[in-house]
Formats: structure tokens, sequence, C-alpha cells
């Protein structure tokens, strides 16, 4: 009986083997068709396109014109639409303000304006990991400019930009993760505080919690407890929303090197000069009045007239191109809302709130000048993070077509993770003929994953492709939504013709 039982199951084995091997002679569009319909996909959705740029034929083509969330996809658009408007040596100014030059002697009469226009790279991400480098540019900065001592307050601005904090169709349970941080025209290390977890002296003890960069803005209720050292550490985290103190509880074993995790900030302006004004006291800076933020709410009341002040410093961001980079390498939320927020700024449609300026700005750009209609494209805000945002896979490859011949063209396509090497698709890949042959940009969500980019095919062919699944319930670890989409990938790439 073993014997038969051991012969069905190698027969299973066989057929299943044929089933999944992928077959020299089989033509794209039956390769794929034997991916996309297994039964566990029978009530998830699949969208699929993928072009020849060579010829421009659709090779391929399910439900490319179905909407469907792009999760992270959409940061695609949003940096499409920002190097296209602003172009890729695009810097973001800060200015610092105040009633007059110091004097004589370094002092500021008054008070100090820290005013941002989102520059996002203020943060360790731009400057190799180091968390004293992140602010160093606007020290330098204020001390170029002769300031010694500061009268009055030293007040962060993010005025520039208008509306709320967060983008359309954020969920209030992602607003204290990293992924989720407020945006803001004044923005200081992701708005992020990253923090280290490290086991008490004694079992029993409150763990330490060491915070990245060194402060106090975010305080913390510690409920955590050392414990012994066959557990594992875990940690939870919760920010009410609108306060900088965060509860945490869980535990972590004596012994062990700790645990990492991350928590967003309230009031990022307030922050940035909060790390300011402690950064310019080591310098030698004194401050004698408080640290305190304007916001666009504020300055309806009090507003801003800058043809009154002057401008006694300042400091440009990075290049576009940088940004655009650590966007879509990473798949930086923030940086893409900050993207969106900038075009929306420079718009001139005051009647709007900032974010719904950028919309109508990339609305426009997608039917003038990419050909893709407002029902092929349905975004609310710049990340991808809106669990509302739609898209479909034909839309999303006109976008990389046309990008692949746009006059920026280095700049996004340079900006894509590379399959096996960095980015997102780092770790995925490997070892495949789609190391280093994919760049394309990732997105998940709950029950989403999708992948759109750029490949050459086993026949030296360039294709542009985007892949969504939707409403997908992982039957197992082993079919989870990337790695069949990086089996997708890798039947789109398919394998060299026979020479014989």
């Amino acid at each position: 009986m073993t014997r038969i039982f051991s012969g069905i199951c190698l027969q299973f084995f066989l057929a299943a083997s044929l089933l999944n091997a992928q077959q020299p002679s089989e033509s794209l569009e039956a390769r794929l068709d034997r991916l996309l319909d297994q039964p566990y996909f029978a009530q998830a959705q699949w969208g699929v396109e993928v072009v020849s740029l060579d010829s421009g034929k659709i090779l391929f083509s399910r439900n490319a014109d179905k909407l469907m969330k792009p999760a992270s996809n959409a940061k695609l658009y949003t940096s499409a639409l920002a190097l296209h408007t602003l172009g890729p040596d695009y810097r973001i100014k800060t200015s610092f303000y105040a009633a007059a030059k110091p004097d004589a002697d370094g002092t500021i009469h008054g008070d100090l304006i820290v005013y941002g226009r989102g520059d996002p790279s203020f943060s360790v991400r731009f400057n190799d990991g180091d968390y004293k480098k992140a602010l160093q540019p606007a020290i330098d900065a204020v001390l170029a400019a002769g300031i010694k001592r500061i009268e009055g307050d030293l007040v962060g601005d993010d005025s520039y930009f208008r509306g709320p904090p967060f983008g359309s169709d954020w969920t209030w349970d992602d607003l204290q993760e990293y992924y989720g941080a407020p945006a803001s025209a004044l923005s200081f290390q992701d708005n992020v505080i990253d923090l280290v977890f490290k086991p008490g002296a004694t079992v029993g003890e409150p763990c330490q919690i060491i915070t990245m960069p060194a402060t106090t803005f975010v305080t913390f209720s510690n409920r955590t407890q050392t414990t012994e050292s066959n557990e594992p550490a875990r940690i939870r985290i919760y920010r009410p929303l609108g306060k900088n103190l965060a509860y945490v509880w869980g535990h972590v074993p004596i012994g062990s090197p700790g645990d990492t995790e991350s928590v967003s900030v309230n009031d990022p302006a307030l922050w940035f000069v909060t790390m300011l004004k402690e950064a310019l006291a080591e310098k030698g800076v004194a401050i004698g009045g408080a640290v305190r933020q304007m916001n666009w709410i504020d300055r309806e009341t009090t507003p801003l007239d800058i043809a009154k002040l002057v401008e006694v410093a300042s400091v440009e961001s990075r290049p576009l191109s940088e940004i655009v980079k650590w966007t879509l390498k990473p798949s930086e939320n923030l940086y893409a809302q900050l993207m969106l927020l900038q075009v929306g700024a420079q718009s001139g449609e005051p009647s709007r709130n900032t974010e719904q300026a950028g919309i109508a700005a990339l609305r426009k750009f997608l039917a003038e000048e990419v050909g893709i209609s407002r029902n092929m494209a349905q975004l609310q805000e710049g990340s991808g993070l809106s669990r509302a945002a739609l898209v479909t896979p034909s839309a999303t490859v006109k976008l990389l077509t046309f990008m692949n011949r746009h006059r920026y063209r280095s700049a996004f396509i340079d900006a894509l993770p590379i399959a096996g090497i960095d980015g997102t698709l780092r770790r995925r890949f490997k070892g495949t003929p789609a190391q280093g042959n994919v760049r394309a940009k990732t997105g998940s969500l709950e029950g989403v994953d999708t992948l759109s980019g750029f490949l050459t095919n086993a026949e030296k062919e360039r294709l542009v492709f985007s892949i969504m699944l939707n409403n997908y319930r992982e039957p197992d670890s082993e079919h989870n939504g990337r790695a069949e989409i990086d089996k997708v990938v890798k039947a789109v790439i398919g394998q060299p013709r026979s020479t014989e």
C-alpha cells in the first residue's frame, strides 16, 4: 500500500512540475494564462498588460482597462508629474526670515522664522545614515549669516502648503507609522523618530528606549518588560492622534541586542525648530524666546508678509532627481506626497488646498501630455497609501512608455528599483534572468500587490509592463502575492529559443 501511495504521490508531483515548468515552445499568452488561471486566484483579480517598446505591439493583456488599486505604483504618476513640471535639477528653498539683518553683534532683534517649502532632504536618508548631519545645512546657513543671538522666538512656518497634513483617504491606523507620517512644508528626519529597545539590567525591569536622533520631543509611557532569554522580542506602540505621547508595551529578552521600531511625530514644523534650537545652542547661538509653529490656518488670521521681512539665510534641497530616486527606490510615501504638494503649491490655484491643486495638475498632465483620461487614473494623493486610488494597468503602461521617451527619461528610469540589486526589489529575483534586468516600481497593501516597469526578454526585445493583483487572500506563505507576481515576470522574460 505504501509503495502504491508513493507512486501516486510521485505521479502527482511530476504532473505538478509539468504544470509549473515553463515550456520553451509555449507562447507568452499560454505561459501567462497558465499562471493567472490557478485555482487560488478564483476570487482575486489580475490586471496585466505587456507591450513591446520596440514594435509598440501589445503582447499580452488581461483586464488591462479595469480600474485597480495600484498601491505604491501611484508613485510612478507623482514622480513623472514632478520631473515633467519642475525638471530634474529643481531645488526646493528653505528661507530664514527676520525683521532685519543681524546687528554688528550678530543679534536678531525679534523672531527668526524658518519658512519651509517642502524640502524632504533634512533627513538621515540623504546623509549616509548619519543622524547628526541631517540639520547641518540649516545650522551652517544660520552661522554663515553671522547670527549669534535671537532675542525672539524660533518659528517653524509650514504655511506654504494649505490643507491637512495627511493625504486624502489615508486611514487613521497608518498615521503613527513611519509610512503614514504627516506631510509638512518643514519636515525633519522624514517626520519619524527611530527607536531602539534594549533589555534592562535584570529580568522584570522595563526596557530601555533609545531615540534616534536623541530627543524628548515625543515622550513615552514605558510599559515594557525585560524577560527570560528564550522569549523573542515583541514591541507594540500606540501614539494617539494629535499627540506626541506614545504608549509602549511588550518585552525584550535579557542579553539580546534589542529590537527596533519607529513612530511618526505630530507637528513636524515644531519638531524641526525644536531640534534646530538644540543644535544651534551647541554652536553657541542663544535663543531668548520659545520655539513655536505657524501653519496655513494660523496664517489666515496672521498673514506672513514676506515683503516686509529680510531673508537672512537660505538652504536649497538636493536636486529633484535625487529626491525622486529616494522616493521610488525605497517607496517613501512622505516624499511622494511632498512632490505632489510641491507641484500643487506652484500651480497658482489659491481656491484649492495644495493637494487638490496637485491632483488637478496631475490630471491635466495625464490628459494633455500622456493621453490618459480621468476614468483611467483616479488618484487623490501622491503616494498610493490611499485605499481609494484606482488606475488601470494600460494607463500605467502608457505612462511608462511616455516617460521612456521623455527628455528626463534617465532621471525617471534611474530612480526605479533594480531587481536583485537595490530598493524594494533588492531581495527579489536574485539568481534569475530578471536580476539586473527588471527596473520596476513595487506596490503593496493588504490584498494588493503590483509591479510595473521595464525589462528585456530572452529574445532581447525591450518590454514595458504593468502587473496588478487585487483582492487576493494568500492560501499559504508559498503563494504570497509578491511571489506570484515574480512568477509572472519570469514568464514574461521567457527562455531563449533553441538554436538547434
